[in-house]
């Protein structure tokens, strides 16, 4: 959906997605629009300017001369930054989501990326040469079959030093509910103990959409945070911790089709020995109550 500017009259201009179409198209009464959302990716907020000389009506002056998009109807390429509403006038700071790459707590078992991304590995044999590698150069790792403790943690809070660590979070700002996107054709979300999540839906672009709430978290997905934590990136107050691990998918783990039509070729990491495959892909996390998402930087490989 987009807004269009005509000469001073507001278009609207709406399509469905693949997804809604193919539910109108089933003509069972199916199709229901019961939430709708905004998003705002055109815009640079940092093209609002105070010191226009020309009046505070002039200050957005820039922001709202920027082009919009026409509505396009490939759902994984648009709504990257969906508004939220929020009811207190007062918050001077919302909340981020950020990396936790430290050995804080718990000791040893935060990954942290390497060469830019968190690597998985694809089967046992790759798994065997990286077992082989020096610590270091496993960070990052996440194996096919040999189970390690490790797993991505990200950390939600105001990442600010104006307001002390040591104070709480307004709990109407504490995600508790995340979102988890993965394209399904290369990988699975697990449970930092390495389970494997059934996903909630699965678009007509094969990307899986996961829900994990902290309601009844049994799987350890969720963790607090607090100002005694050691190693959080989050200088303010906290929320709390995500945790989670990445399996490869069935295909890629008995097929080389998806690494010769998608994927590379090459030395792909410090110490390791022969050429792998491997595809870039991203999983992005976004917390339901802020809309605030993170885009995790994920590479596949296989020894060839």
């Amino acid at each position: 959906m987009a807004f269009l500017d005509n000469s001073g009259d507001i278009i609207l201009d709406a399509v469905l997605t693949d997804a809604g179409r193919a539910r109108l198209a089933a003509g069972d009464g199916s199709f229901k629009i019961t939430k709708f959302a905004f998003a705002d990716d055109e815009i640079d907020y940092s093209k609002y300017d105070k010191n226009n000389i020309n009046g505070t009506a002039y200050y957005a002056i820039d922001i709202l001369s920027t082009p919009v998009f026409e509505a396009f109807t490939n759902n994984t390429s648009t709504m990257k930054s969906k508004l939220v509403s929020i009811a207190k006038n007062n918050l001077l700071y919302l909340p981020v989501v950020l990396f936790n790459e430290t050995d804080g707590e718990p000791l040893n078992q935060v990954s942290t990326q390497a060469q830019n991304s968190f690597s998985v590995l694809v089967d046992e044999t790759t798994d065997d040469v990286f077992e082989a590698l020096s610590s270091d150069n496993r960070q990052g790792v996440f194996f096919a079959v040999k189970n390690t403790n490790k797993f991505v943690q990200l950390d939600q809070g105001l990442d600010t030093t104006e307001i002390s660590k040591n104070q709480s979070l307004d709990p109407s700002l504490v995600e508790t509910h995340y979102i988890i996107e993965v394209d399904n054709r290369l990988g699975v979300l697990a449970s930092p103990s390495n389970i494997a999540q059934p996903f909630s839906f699965l678009d007509d672009d094969n990307v899986a959409t996961y829900n994990v709430a902290n309601v009844a978290d049994t799987q350890g997905f969720f963790a607090p945070l607090t100002a005694q934590t050691v190693g959080s990136p989050i200088d303010g107050p906290r929320g709390g911790a995500f945790r989670f691990k990445l399996k490869p998918s069935l295909e890629l783990q008995t097929s080389n089709f998806l690494f010769t039509k998608l994927g590379s070729s090459g030395n792909t990491w410090n110490g390791a020995s022969g050429t792998y495959s491997y595809i870039d892909s991203i999983v992005k996390v976004t917390g339901a109550t802020t809309g605030y998402s993170i885009n995790v930087p994920v590479r596949y490989v296989k020894k060839d």
